[in-house]
């Protein structure tokens, strides 16, 4: 279903932080195209920050981490929905998030739609208890494998929750890097997970918004370059995790990168689930706002 103008500027406006004209004026240059209209506000510099669209919270929602001794040790992360965050803080439901990821490791799906047909009776049955509607959205199990350490971490009750795997045994740096993950949400593990049309996505941005910088003007390209290059390398490193500063070492503001080399641990994989990443809330009066500054 095509998206009002209206409902265009308030996604981009979530996305971009930036003002309600100027987001208009980016979706009239845009073709309404959100991805394209992000950019064109970035480039103009009018961009507050470079939100992620999936960043739009929604209500009613929970995410946990459950490990089964008795199912060969896995541990799963996943989040369900429920209709209200009444509901959700309740301990009906965080019953029945924990039995919906008993069945997921004992039967260990290949994916949500056969996660979805085993966990039906459960879902059904908690409608009819609590009245609502719920559904599981996303799953992922970490194996317990030789060499292969999962150390988990939950933020407010399952707001934001998060896995590290390492490649040893080490609890404290484990729970430390999976708080870190959680408050920091790195986009990378590395610089080499970095794809090239990312990069070169990112150079045309910075490349455009260097042109329309007043303090730029004049300056020789070559330098130009440098400087893009510079934005570039920033913009990224803000995103991957080993670059990030540990957030564990408030004293020394060392990268998480080297705080994994002096302990001689690599991270073999992370992942981390935010409530509500993707789904958007329900509507409020945001359409009278609009009107009033775009008629």
């Amino acid at each position: 279903m095509a998206q009002s103008l209206i409902e265009l500027i308030k996604l981009l406006r979530d996305r971009t932080g930036a003002g309600l004209m100027d987001c208009k004026s980016a979706l009239l240059n845009s073709d309404s195209d959100l991805d394209r209209a992000t950019d064109w506000l970035r480039e103009k510099g009018l961009a507050k920050a470079a939100k992620k669209a999936d960043r739009i919270a929604a209500e009613g929602l929970a995410i946990a981490v459950n490990k089964c001794e008795e199912c060969g040790g896995d541990t799963v992360i996943l989040e369900v929905n429920c209709e209200t965050d009444f509901v959700a803080k309740g301990e009906p439901f965080r019953a029945l998030v924990d039995d919906v990821a008993k069945v997921i490791l004992c039967k260990n799906p290949a994916n949500i739609e056969e996660a979805k047909s085993l966990t039906t009776d459960l879902f059904t049955d908690a409608t009819v208890k609590m009245g609502e509607k719920f559904d599981l959205r996303r799953f992922e199990i970490v194996k317990k494998e030789e060499g292969k350490f999962a150390f988990s971490y939950i933020h407010m009750g399952g707001k934001i929750a998060s896995i590290v795997v390492l490649d040893k045994n080490n609890p404290e740096l484990g729970k430390g890097l999976a708080m870190h993950i959680a408050a920091n949400n790195p986009s990378y593990l590395s610089t080499a997970n970095i794809g090239a049309e990312a990069l070169e996505h990112e150079t045309k941005v910075q490349l455009e918004a260097a042109k329309n910088d007043e303090k730029l003007a004049g300056k020789p390209e070559e330098m130009l370059r440098k400087i893009v290059a510079g934005k570039v390398n920033k913009y990224f490193s803000e995103m991957v995790l080993l670059e990030q500063p540990y957030l564990m070492d408030t004293e020394s503001n060392k990268k998480v990168g080297v705080v994994l080399e002096e302990n001689k641990v690599n991270v073999l994989k992370y992942v981390r689930y935010q409530v509500g990443e993707g789904i958007e809330k329900r509507k409020d009066d945001f359409a009278s706002e609009v009107m009033s500054q775009i008629k």
